[in-house]
């Protein structure tokens, strides 16, 4: 049997969306999973505009198969449709499709899968979104050398703190993260102004956001259906790229403090009943006590109590730097490590 994957026949992972020939993968975590009974599984997958823009080299969406927990396929979408076959013994199999690189630089669809006694998987007890930056993408996680830079291809979500943090859990997980973007100032090495163009609040009511698109349409352009499934704990870790700009300058750090506890306020009215947990430091926790700031400003405003915080021990030298000085997979680990103790005291998980 041949079927074009949807929120019915395939169990969605993160925020996808169906479209008339396939389902739609933008943030980073985004896919599918299903079981199939026989010897061999194919999945045809498109890229976007950006697939086969010799150009857009380093930004090619990364996507990993998975047969029965083992990753079979990691490849690159550079060609506008890439077809994957897995194969296995006879009997029933679990795939699982995983876009390891982030929204903002490339999408792809899940256009056919073809297997006999396609069936989606069943959803997990709990769900848990994080809404984050370039580390809960996991930027540079496959490149230990700071010196080097961005390029999907050295991308893995899978490896970073959030997913980790998942896994420990046993919860589905939904990322809503983009490299570079803050609250209320995108990355900026001058912090002459602030980076308005890449705050995380702007995009997080749509499926995404990114500089490539499919058949001209673009996940900024879809507004995400809230009700598809609410999470039970939400997990922000948004300010790294804010102290870029922030950086010791009262006003600025102030402003920080106003515009988090206002988008608490969003992440509240689109999650009614999740526990919101607020995180920062692992790239530096110059910030951190202006979260605390604003969660309780934002509890004492609203009688909200449903709402915690906690603070990320910053990245260790004895622990590598990976590209741009972002954190290694040892990092991530231990970050995983300490925000899965708090979740299981926080949720008696």
């Amino acid at each position: 049997m041949r079927i074009t994957p949807n929120w019915h026949n395939v169990k969605p992972l993160g925020r996808t969306w169906p479209l008339e020939d396939g389902l739609w993968l933008a943030l980073s975590a985004s896919g599918a999973e299903f079981t199939f009974t026989g010897s061999a599984c194919e999945v045809t997958i498109a890229g976007d505009n950006r697939a086969a823009d010799a150009e857009a080299v380093n930004d090619h969406a990364r996507i990993a198969l998975y047969l029965d927990g083992q990753r079979a396929v990691d490849t690159l979408l550079n060609a506008p449709v890439k077809v994957f076959t897995l194969e296995a013994g006879e009997g029933e199999h679990t795939v699982r499709i995983v876009k390891l690189s982030e929204t903002a630089m490339s999408t792809c669809v899940i256009r056919t899968i073809e297997a006999e006694d396609i069936r989606p998987t069943a959803k997990k007890l709990r769900l848990v979104e994080f809404i984050g930056d370039s580390i809960t993408c996991g930027y540079g996680v496959d490149d230990e050398d700071p010196e080097h830079h961005f390029t999907t291809a050295t991308e893995d979500t899978t490896r970073a703190y959030a997913y980790r943090t998942a896994q420990a859990l046993d919860v589905d997980v939904s990322l809503v993260s983009i490299s570079g973007y803050g609250i209320i100032s995108g990355y900026t090495a001058t912090a002459e102004e602030p980076v308005t163009a890449q705050l995380l609040p702007t995009y997080y009511e749509k499926l995404g956001f990114s500089y490539g698109a499919y058949k001209s349409q673009a996940p900024q352009d879809v507004r995400w259906d809230f009700t598809v499934r609410q999470p039970d704990l939400v997990v922000i870790n948004l300010g790294t790229n804010d102290d870029s700009y922030c950086r010791d300058y009262a006003d600025r750090q102030q402003h920080y403090c106003d515009q988090y506890a206002d988008f608490l306020r969003t992440v509240r009215r689109c999650n009614p009943g999740a526990k919101i947990l607020c995180t920062l430091g692992l790239m530096g926790d110059r910030l951190y006590p202006f979260v605390e700031k604003a969660a309780a400003a934002y509890s004492a405003e609203t009688g909200d109590t449903n709402i915690a915080c906690m603070p990320f021990v910053p990245q260790l030298a004895e622990d590598g730097l990976a590209a741009d000085y972002h954190p290694t997979e040892a990092t991530h680990r231990k970050a995983a490590e300490k925000l899965t103790a708090e979740i299981r005291r926080l949720m008696g998980w």
